[in-house]
């Protein structure tokens, strides 16, 4: 049986607690980063909720109209400016949100516990979040709309045999700005995401699944309206499917044209087809 353990986070936002706790509560849908590996169903997700009150729920939304969420976590703690606290509904994570004041705002502390013999899937991901996430929107928040921005349908991946170390370097050379921390370990194939603009550039680790002298450097990932459609599109037309459809979060396919060139389509979620023609 495994111990019991726990891992936090720290983050100094320029505002007062008790807007602070405003902003971390009543704005999750603004300050949530909108990505490909952001939601537990990104496919289907239409933004995320923080209902208040000691037994609100944190949910990941699919339908306003019905109702239709996943439940996150459930609130244990409401205490205005200072504590909030949840039980994970996905898993056995315990979520404590301090909010502390300093003399340049707050300091926002998010300690996740699992207790002993307790399971981590995915419950601890606030601590790793909130600190870039939260404090990207305190400092727009007061010169942009307050109305949640999804990324484009367009996106790049580009693949390096040492995607942390190649990431460091983009960021110092090119000025990219990262919404999240960098990896320190160049053999695990993390996902590392940029934005620029409404567009996505992904780092990974060069793939080992393909011949040598052909490994793919930049793969495109293009956001489709019905991604089981465009596969048998695809493969009608003859194009080779290197991967099938896969749920990851999001749920994506991998082709290959016809000079060998990889493509990734993936499913775009309800708020990415607004206004979009129907397709791809």
């Amino acid at each position: 049986m495994s111990e019991a353990r726990s891992v936090s986070s720290t983050v100094e936002v320029e505002v007062d607690p008790a807007t602070a706790f405003t902003v971390f509560s009543e704005e999750m849908d603004l300050w949530w980063m909108r990505s490909p590996i952001s939601f537990w169903d990104g496919a289907r997700a239409i933004g995320m909720r923080c209902e208040p009150g000691v037994g609100g729920r944190l949910l990941e939304v699919y339908d306003d109209a019905t109702g239709d969420a996943l439940e996150l976590g459930r609130i244990t703690a409401w205490e205005p400016p200072g504590l909030l606290a949840w039980h994970s509904s996905v898993d056995d994570v315990q979520i404590e949100v301090r909010f502390e004041p300093t003399p340049g705002g707050t300091l926002v502390s998010v300690v996740a516990t699992i207790p002993e013999g307790g399971h981590d899937k995915g419950g601890t991901a606030f601590v790793r979040v909130t600190p870039a996430w939260l404090k990207r929107w305190v400092a727009m928040r007061d010169t942009t709309d307050h109305v949640p921005r999804d990324l484009g349908r367009l996106a790049v991946a580009v693949y390096y045999a040492k995607p942390a170390t190649a990431t460091r370097w983009l960021i110092d050379a090119f000025g990219f700005d990262m919404p999240g921390t960098v990896p320190d370990d160049d053999s695990a194939d993390g996902w590392i995401e940029f934005h620029v603009g409404d567009c996505a550039v992904i780092i990974r680790k060069q793939q080992e699944d393909v011949p040598e002298g052909v490994a793919p450097t930049h793969v495109p990932w293009v956001f489709v309206d019905d991604v089981d459609a465009h596969l048998a599109r695809a493969q009608a037309r003859g194009a080779t499917i290197v991967h099938p459809i896969e749920q990851y979060g999001y749920r994506a396919y991998v082709a290959a044209d016809l000079e060998g060139h990889r493509w990734t389509f993936a499913q775009a979620r309800p708020t990415m087809r607004r206004g979009v023609a129907a397709g791809v």
